[in-house]
């Protein structure tokens, strides 16, 4: 009767079984959220995410796309993400306003943010910048940027440097990235700071040409974007911010040694409004390759400025925000 009962009990299908097993495998990884923009050193994060790289280290990461860094950083001051990549400017921001804030890691990618002009301008580099101020002191150039953000204050480090005052052009400012693109394309400003892939397409099709990187006006391993979580985060979770790391570390190893797996890997996400090989241009022409550890020193003397330029009222010093523990003892 017993034997009767059991063979009248329908056989589980291997495909059965294979569901089973992904709703476990899946119910077991640990979910956090993520907000971005859409830079190019976000491309880890993006990756990780299609290759599979946060899962194997027990995360199920789901990207919250932001366009205003100063939404991305009220989303993570708010806890509605767990884990924020922004323009490395914005934590300090938030630590001025008593957000309890920690920056674990760069973002991944050096260079990345560029400074390019109009090729109809004639002007090739900062250094024939300055000499088309002084030769046509009428003719005020419009520059494209976001004010506060580190996409103005490589321009008031690259101008200062060179000996070009700021009142030499009509500053536009943006509070969407997207919009910048937009209006370069467009015509309506002269000079771009923006970020890879983004200016990579204009100096591709031979609109524009490069006036200068973050990597030199700065240091090589300065970053754009960098991750920050709440100090709770750190401190209670610590476990999740280390696997997060991981993700981004293993899926850095991907674009750097084979780019076009991760532009394959990219296409379904549609993070980026520019064609493959514009994106694989992009990859292949940073500077160095994908790590993570941020140059504090470097960034320190950006906050100096920020705080010069009153954006904040005082200077917290980097090694207070920064938290690189993690991220050192990884790479």
């Amino acid at each position: 009767m017993l034997a009767s009962c059991a063979s009248s009990s329908p056989t589980a299908s291997s495909s059965d079984v294979a569901s089973s097993n992904e709703t476990s495998e899946a119910s077991e990884l640990i979910s956090v959220k993520a907000g971005h923009l859409v830079a190019l050193d976000m491309a880890p994060l993006f990756v990780g995410v299609e290759s599979g790289c946060f899962a194997d280290n027990g995360l199920a990461v789901e990207t919250v796309a932001f366009t205003n860094p100063g939404d991305n950083n009220a989303a993570l001051a708010g806890g509605s993400i767990d884990f924020s990549t922004n323009p490395f400017t914005l934590p300090f921001f938030a630590a001025s306003s008593g957000v309890p804030i920690k920056t674990v890691a760069a973002a991944g990618g050096w260079g990345v943010m560029q400074v390019i002009i109009k090729n109809e301008v004639g002007v090739e580099s900062i250094a024939d910048l300055g000499t088309f101020v002084t030769e046509s002191p009428d003719t005020k150039l419009k520059i494209a940027t976001l004010r506060g953000d580190t996409l103005e204050l490589i321009l008031v480090d690259a101008f200062e440097a060179a000996g070009i005052s700021p009142d030499a052009f009509e500053m536009v400012y943006f509070d969407d990235l997207l919009a910048l693109v937009d209006a370069f394309r467009v015509g309506e400003v002269d000079i771009l700071s923006h970020i890879k892939p983004y200016t990579t397409q204009f100096v591709t099709s031979g609109e524009a040409t490069v006036l200068t990187d973050n990597a030199e006006v700065w240091s090589p391993t300065t970053p754009n974007t960098v991750v920050s979580v709440l100090e709770k985060t750190l401190s209670e979770r610590p476990e999740v911010v280390e696997a997060y790391i991981k993700g981004m570390q293993c899926s850095a190893e991907i674009i750097n040694t084979e780019p076009e797996t991760a532009i394959e890997l990219l296409k379904d996400g549609n993070y980026y409004r520019v064609d493959d090989k514009v994106l694989l241009t992009a990859f292949e022409t940073q500077p160095s390759p994908i790590t993570f550890t941020p140059d504090l020193e470097a960034v320190q003397t950006v906050v100096d400025k920020m705080v010069e330029l009153k954006y904040i009222e005082s200077d917290v010093p980097a090694k207070e925000i920064f938290d690189t523990t993690l991220v050192k003892s990884l790479e």
